[in-house]
């Protein structure tokens, strides 16, 4: 029984030495070393052998929406879906499931490659889903809409009514016709 503990100092003093070495070679080449703390984090954000791992859980974890509650409310509001069918929260995701998620107003296609629990940093989180996701529109053609000049003041009536139907809000005359409120409208006088 005191062998057993000398041979686990031992190998923890064998890997410490190996891992001291791998970080000297590790400075020649840093994007060697990067791969390999990524791939370690990974390693240890894994579920144990036969623990699955929910899909808030997993998709919060590999960064596709900011909380993990977000991600729960998405699953109970029907915006995630495994393999073209709406999941609850607690569902069970595999490697291989395809995951749809509608977030911010974009769909999200992605293909679980690896189950991780714990959240972990963005370069280490890409390398657990192939993304098969639409590329987002470009930003010119979401032109913001109504921004004024700084120090211009207060918009007045008129510049209100013009942002109001360049934003589509439309307001009392967006059906065309002057006024449109409850007071223009005839009445006993």
């Amino acid at each position: 029984m005191g062998s057993e503990g000398a041979d686990e100092n031992t190998s923890a003093v064998g890997t410490a030495g190996a891992s001291g070495e791998r970080g000297a070679r590790g400075s020649a080449d840093p994007a060697a070393g990067a791969a390999a703390e990524a791939a370690a984090a990974a390693e240890a954000a894994r579920p144990v052998s036969g623990e699955s791992v929910r899909i808030d859980s997993w998709i919060w974890s590999v960064r596709l929406v900011k909380t993990r509650s977000m991600g729960a409310t998405a699953c109970r509001g029907g915006h995630v879906r495994v393999n073209g069918e709406r999941v609850k929260p607690a569902y069970s995701v595999r490697v291989g499931d395809e995951v749809r998620l509608r977030h911010a107003g974009r769909e999200r296609i992605v293909v679980v490659k690896r189950l991780i629990r714990k959240r972990v940093g963005a370069p280490v989180a890409v390398e657990c889903y192939v993304d098969n996701s639409p590329p987002p529109p470009p930003r010119e053609a979401t032109a913001p809409v109504g921004i004024r000049d700084r120090g211009t003041g207060r918009p007045t009536k008129r510049d209100r009514r013009e942002i109001e139907r360049l934003r589509g809000l439309g307001g009392p005359g967006a059906l065309g016709g002057q006024g449109g409120g409850p007071s223009s409208s005839p009445g006993p006088r």
